[in-house]
């Protein structure tokens, strides 16, 4: 398992911007040339295929769904924009709902992906938090989405590092195939989980190459990457390898960056706004941020 290294420079901090990738907002080239230009370190976009509008889960946070959810553009054709219109910016899902995806086929955008952006993706995954969504795409249970998640990774991976490669599983299967190409990164590209709960922190420490969680999800940061910590532990894994992505959406601030960086944040990511104007001024108000912190 590829596990990128930590940065020990600790005057510096990776400073990436998540986007909400909405069709209303900043095309996606179009932003990701003026982080490059700035000094951000990544893009990272998130996916939803589909919002029904049932509406029957809650958001996590409790508040209205925001209209970006059923506005985002495809993450893997907007990605290719991005890489296309710069030269040095990693690109990276945030996150991918891989159970919302038939296997060969995201085996092989994931795998082009990184090949035509030489090497510059990371895989950021996860589960997701609406049942009806999933339910509308996958006849996976969602009592079993961590399950199907670990062998759609392993299996996964195997696509990208065996000249043929098959899967039997309970929830993965498919017989012994070519499928090409393959990544640019030798292993594929780092798979990032965004699994934020002690479950899902156990799925990360045992098979992911980082972790990526949503500030706002914890009532103490700090304190949710000492419990991710000892789960690398546990899973006998040194916490020293295993990188953590910082989503901050709780009012980013120069305090916050140092906080986290304190606390062994490898990057920070920077929660923009989803329409075109906020987001030119949320990035204009925080580049002392990046100047600041980033490599």
């Amino acid at each position: 398992m590829r596990a990128p290294a930590r940065n020990d420079d600790r005057r510096t901090m990776k400073i990436g911007m998540a986007s909400p990738n909405s069709s209303y907002g900043v095309p996606t080239a179009e932003m990701a040339s003026d982080l490059e230009a700035r000094g951000y370190e990544s893009l990272w976009v998130g996916e939803h295929s589909n919002i029904p509008t049932s509406r029957t889960t809650p958001h996590p946070s409790g508040i209205d769904l925001p209209r970006f959810y059923w506005h985002m553009r495809d993450p893997f054709v907007s990605l290719a924009a991005a890489a296309a219109a710069t030269t040095n910016l990693r690109i990276a899902t945030g996150v991918c709902l891989l159970l919302e995806h038939e296997i060969l086929d995201l085996a092989k955008s994931v795998a082009t992906l990184d090949e035509q952006s030489g090497g510059r993706f990371d895989f950021g995954i996860g589960v997701g938090w609406n049942v009806e969504e999933l339910a509308n795409v996958s006849s996976v249970p969602w009592s079993k989405r961590y399950q199907a998640m670990r062998e759609t990774v392993a299996a996964l991976r195997g696509i990208w590092t065996e000249e043929e490669s098959g899967y039997a599983g309970e929830f993965v299967n498919f017989e012994s195939s070519w499928v090409f190409p393959k990544p640019a990164q030798q292993g594929g590209p780092s798979v990032v989980m965004g699994c934020q709960g002690r479950l899902g922190m156990q799925h990360v420490a045992e098979y992911g190459d980082g972790w990526c969680p949503i500030d706002i999800g914890f009532r103490d940061v700090v304190q949710g990457i000492e419990w991710f910590h000892r789960a690398l532990v546990d899973a006998d894994r040194d916490p020293e390898t295993v990188p953590i992505t910082i989503y901050s959406f709780g009012a980013p601030s120069a305090e916050t960056a140092e906080r986290y960086r304190d606390a062994g944040v490898d990057r920070v990511l920077l929660g923009a706004p989803d329409e075109a104007d906020a987001h030119k001024r949320f990035v204009d108000k925080h580049q002392a941020i990046v100047d600041e912190f980033s490599d």
